[in-house]
């Protein structure tokens, strides 16, 4: 018997979804990583692309434990000297919760081409609708 290496003829990808409300940011961002890496499946292969789609909806709820939401920054730069910028994370879960979602994810994920290529199957909602309903996602509980 031999081990069992998957690539891309062998894959079968399937739709998840994820209701990030009243749930912490991280717990969800770890679940959804799981996911799109692939590790939720019992072919999962390290050098392949094996993850699923995942689709989290009410990223707006999501919730930050402590003292997180007051001392907490984002901090990122422009490329131009000086610009360092900084918000802090209330504001940033005020005005823009689906990218506080997005670097929560993506900083879970690889940091190569695999890690770059499964990002691409996340979708993020702010509310409870989604786009996604043709593909028929399967309710993930945290």
């Amino acid at each position: 018997m031999s081990t069992f290496m998957a690539n891309a003829q062998n894959i079968e990808r399937k739709w998840y979804i994820i209701d990030a409300a009243g749930k912490p940011l991280g717990r969800v961002a770890a679940k959804a990583a799981h996911i799109l890496r692939g590790k939720h499946k019992p072919t999962f292969t390290p050098h392949a692309d094996c993850g699923d789609h995942v689709i989290i909806v009410n990223c707006e709820k999501a919730i930050l434990t402590g003292k997180k939401l007051e001392q907490k920054k984002l901090y990122w730069h422009t490329g131009w000297i000086g610009h360092l910028k900084e918000i802090r994370y209330d504001r940033l879960m005020s005005e823009n919760p689906e990218r506080a979602m997005k670097i929560a994810v993506e900083g879970m994920l690889p940091k190569n081409t695999l890690g770059r290529k499964s990002a691409t199957r996340l979708r993020l909602y702010r509310g409870e609708e989604h786009k996604n309903a043709a593909q028929k996602p399967e309710k993930i509980e945290l």
